[in-house]
């Protein structure tokens, strides 16, 4: 079946969104009142998860709908909130949904490793139709990849048990997007200079 496309807009929706409801469902949860500060949180974080799993295979089955195609990011994201949010409700402790960020980005950052092991960049089979560049480059785009989400995995743990719930719900919506759109913009150089057509020499 053909892939169809959306509007930019509607695509960072169905991205971006998902988190925001996180972010709100955390702040907006009804809690009863007499709670300790750790025992609020903790029912907070139980309150957003119920609203974050389903929100997420929402907007998974919304981008299969529109665009007949489902990326393979999207839909390891998708498992793995499934998963630790389903443990974190279970068991009652926010340890599984705190460590999802952390889990996530080292999963990645290990796919992209093995690929680079075996001279391969798994990034350039994931996104060479947006980012037309020669092998060179994407090996030098995996490789920092690789570096920034291993930075990102140990940033989430230290943000998650150093700090309390609060900041980290803070730190997980708006921090870790932020990074990531930065260091996408910051790459923007080495796509330059490593377009197909062009020498690629570094400068």
């Amino acid at each position: 079946m053909a892939r169809r496309h959306i509007s930019p807009i509607l695509k960072l929706v169905l991205e971006v969104g998902p988190i925001a409801v996180f972010f709100l469902a955390y702040r907006l949860a009804p809690v009863p009142a007499g709670l300790s500060v750790s025992e609020r949180q903790l029912e907070q974080i139980l309150f957003s998860t119920k609203v974050f799993v389903p929100t997420i295979l929402a907007a998974l089955a919304a981008s299969w709908l529109l665009t007949r195609h489902l990326p393979r990011m999207a839909v390891i994201t998708a498992v793995v909130v499934t998963v630790f949010g389903g443990l974190t409700l279970a068991l009652r402790d926010d340890t599984f949904v705190k460590m999802k960020p952390t889990i996530l980005y080292g999963l990645f950052a290990g796919i992209l490793l093995f690929g680079l092991l075996r001279g391969q960049s798994y990034l350039k089979y994931l996104m060479d139709e947006l980012i037309p560049m020669s092998d060179a480059g994407w090996m030098k785009f995996t490789v920092r990849f690789v570096v920034f989400y291993v930075a990102l995995a140990v940033a989430n743990e230290v943000v998650w048990r150093g700090w309390g719930t609060d900041t980290w719900v803070d730190f997980r919506t708006f921090v870790l997007p932020a990074a990531n759109v930065l260091f996408v913009l910051a790459q923007v150089p080495l796509f330059q200079r490593y377009a197909v057509g062009n020498a690629g020499e570094d400068g």
